[in-house]
């Protein structure tokens, strides 16, 4: 088995929801970081995102969690339109131990990953071996809500 991190994030509808539906559908995950929600990065005018990290301890290699990144994408009704857009869900392959990628649709680990925030702030929680030496002085576009599994509990009374 293999350690391996996914980024996810919501902006549209139910973005809790979507989250949860994500995360109970992946049956290699052991641990799901605190919940942020982030300003936008790029892209069109748009809402908020939530963002966690999930930990998986998997047999698949990079290329067989892209195809389930792309499944739980489906699954949410995610359609592409505009780059960098609005979305229902977005999930990433972020870090597989021992494994680099760098093909036109997968680049492993994540090429953009210590630029953002929102994916360094809760992967520093799950693994602080991967963001040691992480620093971003402008942390403030990323803002702790909760435990995943506080806020996961309180989804169905309206925490999106």
């Amino acid at each position: 088995m293999t350690r391996a991190f996914l980024g996810l994030g919501s902006n549209m509808g139910d973005r809790m929801g979507y989250l949860q539906a994500a995360v109970a559908s992946m049956g290699d995950c052991v641990a799901v970081s605190g919940v942020y929600e982030t300003d936008p990065v790029g892209g069109p005018d748009q809402g908020p995102f939530l963002n966690v990290v999930a930990e998986l301890d998997t047999d698949h290699s990079a290329r067989g969690l892209l195809e389930l990144c792309r499944r739980l994408e489906a699954a949410a009704d995610r359609v592409r339109e505009v780059r960098w857009g609005p979305r229902t869900l977005d999930v990433d392959v972020l870090w597989v131990d021992g494994e680099a990628v760098d093909e036109d649709d997968l680049v492993v680990p994540h090429p953009r990953m210590l630029e953002r925030a929102f994916v360094m702030v809760p992967l520093g929680e799950l693994a602080p071996d991967l963001a040691e030496g992480w620093s971003d002085p402008d942390t403030g576009g990323c803002r702790r809500l909760g435990d995943w599994d506080q806020l996961a509990a309180r989804a169905g009374e309206g925490v999106s």
